[in-house]
């Protein structure tokens, strides 16, 4: 006989005195100082993966395991991050502005609080790659500027960098060519590179640089001088000066092309 998976209304229905409540993240963050949350983690873990079970479920289950600093959340994360548009829950959550995928967001921001949780249950390591694995995604898949976050956490952690210029590589050449992009990928490889600045502002510096020269507008040059308000020295000058030197070049180009619409709306 088949077991069933324990139903979101027991698992985060109820509080941990076995009060209902509305809204499941009320569960969610009562669980992070109370150790009565072990005590639900293998029903979650059984619904994150019962396919019977509704997305929306699936997902809030998920969600608990993060920030429970669950290793099975993370490795649900990395399992998504796999094959991003395959997940259950993918386009559960749609972004108001871009009208895209919201979920991966999400992700990201449920890891990015430090509970200590991961520290106490020896789950550090697998968050880490759980946040790699979403970094490697980034050039395709939207984060509503949650990924900075966490990514500042463990930038330092051994092969974080190296998937941050790779990802910023890859996203360099789609900006750069003709694909449709249905988000702002450009500020959201810069903001990669701000989670860079924490350790190292030369390159954060670089990979920003990069993404401007190909895609330049006002909202990634504004995210880009939190690069420059971390670097010093001589760097910081120039750095600050391409900036302001991006931005009036993105302002002309602009007015030319007001002034060329302009012109042909005029014509007899």
């Amino acid at each position: 006989m088949t077991t069933m998976a324990p139903r979101i209304d027991t698992l985060l229905g109820t509080d941990f005195d076995g009060r209902p409540v509305d809204d499941p993240y009320d569960v969610i963050d009562g669980g992070l100082d109370d150790p009565r949350h072990r005590e639900r983690v293998p029903g979650l873990v059984a619904l994150v993966h019962d396919p019977a079970e509704s997305e929306h479920h699936r997902f809030t289950a998920c969600v608990a395991l993060l920030e429970w600093g669950e290793a099975a959340g993370y490795e649900a994360v990395v399992a998504a991050a796999a094959a991003p548009r395959q997940v259950a829950w993918y386009d559960w959550s749609i972004d108001r502005k871009f009208s895209v995928d919201n979920t991966f967001g999400l992700l990201a921001r449920a890891m990015a609080f430090d509970s200590g949780l991961p520290a106490e249950k020896g789950t550090r390591a697998a968050r880490t790659e759980a946040v790699r694995a979403l970094v490697r995604i980034a050039d395709s898949e939207y984060f509503d500027e949650q990924l900075e976050g966490v990514l500042e956490s463990c930038v330092a952690e051994p092969g974080v960098l190296d998937d941050v210029e790779d990802v910023v590589r890859r996203g360099v050449r789609i900006l750069a060519g003709d694909a449709r992009i249905g988000f702002d990928l450009a500020t959201q490889l810069v903001d990669l590179a701000c989670a860079v600045s924490t350790v190292d502002s030369r390159r954060a510096m670089l990979l920003a640089a990069d993404v401007l020269a190909v895609a330049p507008s006002d909202r990634a040059l504004e995210h880009a001088r939190v690069i420059a308000l971390r670097a010093d020295g001589a760097a910081k000058e120039l750095f600050e000066g391409h900036l302001h030197s991006a931005r009036e070049a993105l302002h002309s180009l602009v007015k030319i092309r007001q002034g060329a619409r302009w012109r042909e709306t005029s014509t007899p």
